[in-house]
């Protein structure tokens, strides 16, 4: 028998180890079985394991993607980007047919070398846009290296997504609308000249898919988590105070904001949405607001709202609904919800202090986690689900829309004053500084849907 050279043990040696560990490797070293191009026209070339991915002008984003679908796995990856170049990876992804001609969509690991510092972050291609901006993780901003390799570690175990750039945690998601799909590696499109060339480089990717607790990191408990979870509570939001202040079901908790209960007509539930149908687009001519039972000072309030083409509502809070018994809307600070593009309020008011997100007729909603973007950017459009979160805290509050922070204000301060005393709200004594209130659903004669309300209090 013939003995076995240390090189050959070595090789051995390696093969069990990896078949003992559970990883398996996507590439070979020389070519691309097992993968396919979609989409675009962009190139992709493999040497010594490292796959090189080049932006081409006039062609749209182009995606490397596997044959072979995966559910639950842990997948890491070193990636490597110039810095005129914007990419991905694409996890659960699809392409099919009945959506958008075959355009691949589904969730998207960011590696984005600019000053936003998103990489790490989580997108939803050509399907919903930011899932997890890292406007909510300030320290990920921090994780990636431009012009250098980078190490990312991704976990996509039921409906958590969680994604780590160089040790650190960027992305904390709960999310249930796509259970398995294709992993792809993205080449952006690119609108310049001067980008094309460009490059963008992966290697040492491997990826498990069973036994996959112990090789699970455990999360940074000061990254937040995201969950788009509908009408439910995480395990996490538990913990942190989290309850629903709608059970998707009933009007239990909330009533008219000038009734002793809730309206017998105008607002309806069904299929876990609660809705105010459209009447005459006047401001409570209908069925009128809804409130909640309860008042609140200081708290974290989140939900889901739909509006639809040219409508007009509120969230509001700090409501004292025995102030104003006529006619018209119940008093307090409100986050405007209006259809900017179509409704007229949205030129009223001062500087567009009356638009999405604004704190209405005070301040005017803009980026100011991210001026890398807009607010029509950040927007997802009449017809799609947007989340909007308030918080109020010792006097601070702030107006959050998808997750991108677009309004803050000290109520006890005297720039509030004087904001309320230039505005309607000046015949209100006190108006936004009272010590608690209720929390309001506007009905102002439009269709409008909400679902997913949940609060927290401090």
């Amino acid at each position: 028998m013939k003995k076995l050279t240390l090189l050959t043990l070595t090789l051995l040696a390696c093969i069990t180890a990896t078949a003992q560990d559970g990883w398996t490797d996507l590439f070979n070293d020389n070519d691309f079985r097992g993968w396919k191009k979609l989409n675009g026209a962009a190139d992709y070339t493999i040497e010594n394991g490292v796959v090189t991915g080049t932006a081409k002008l006039g062609t749209p984003n182009t995606f490397l993607a596997t044959e072979k679908s995966y559910a639950d796995f842990i997948l890491e990856v070193d990636v490597h980007v110039e810095n005129l170049l914007n990419s991905g990876i694409q996890i659960r992804s699809l392409s099919t047919p009945d959506y958008q001609n075959g355009r691949v969509h589904g969730y998207q690991v960011e590696i984005d070398p600019g000053p936003r510092a998103y990489s790490g972050g989580l997108y939803d291609e050509a399907r919903r846009a930011w899932l997890y901006p890292l406007s909510m993780n300030p320290k990920g901003r921090k994780a990636f290296k431009p012009g250098d390799w980078n190490t990312y570690h991704i976990e996509a175990i039921g409906n958590q997504i969680r994604v780590w750039v160089n040790g650190i945690q960027c992305t904390n998601l709960v999310d249930d609308m796509t259970a398995a799909g294709f992993i792809a590696l993205q080449v952006h499109s690119i609108g310049k000249a001067s980008e094309a060339g460009t490059k963008v480089r992966w290697r040492n990717m491997r990826i498990k898919t069973e036994n996959l607790e112990s090789d699970r990191w455990t999360p940074d408990p000061d990254v937040p988590e995201i969950s788009y979870l509908v009408n439910q509570l995480t395990d996490w939001e538990k913990r942190k105070g989290y309850r629903l202040l709608w059970d998707g079901k009933t009007s239990a908790g909330w009533r008219g904001a000038k009734l002793d209960g809730f309206p017998n007509s105008g607002w309806t539930i069904h299929d876990g949405i609660l809705t105010i149908q459209a009447t005459d687009g006047g401001e409570a001519t209908g069925p009128g607001d809804i409130i909640t039972t309860d008042q609140f000072s200081d708290f974290e309030l989140e939900l889901e709202f739909m509006i639809t083409e040219g409508a007009n509502s509120g969230i509001k809070y700090f409501v004292d609904p025995e102030i104003n018994k006529g006619t018209g809307s119940a008093i307090g600070c409100e986050f405007q919800l209006l259809d900017d593009a179509k409704h007229p309020d949205a030129q009223m008011g001062v500087a567009g202090n009356r638009t999405l997100a604004s704190l209405y007729d005070l301040i005017p909603s803009r980026m100011l986690s991210n001026p890398y973007s807009t607010k029509a950017q950040i927007f997802k459009g009449i017809g799609a689900w947007n989340k909007a979160r308030i918080v109020s805290k010792n006097g601070h509050v702030e107006h959050w829309l998808n997750n991108e922070k677009m309004v803050e204000y000290e109520r006890f301060s005297q720039m509030f004053e004087a904001l309320v005393n230039y505005s309607k709200y000046k015949v209100w004594p006190g108006f936004g500084r009272w010590p608690q209130g209720h929390i309001l659903l506007q009905d102002h004669g439009n269709t409008v849907h909400f679902r997913s309300i949940k609060i927290r209090e401090f």
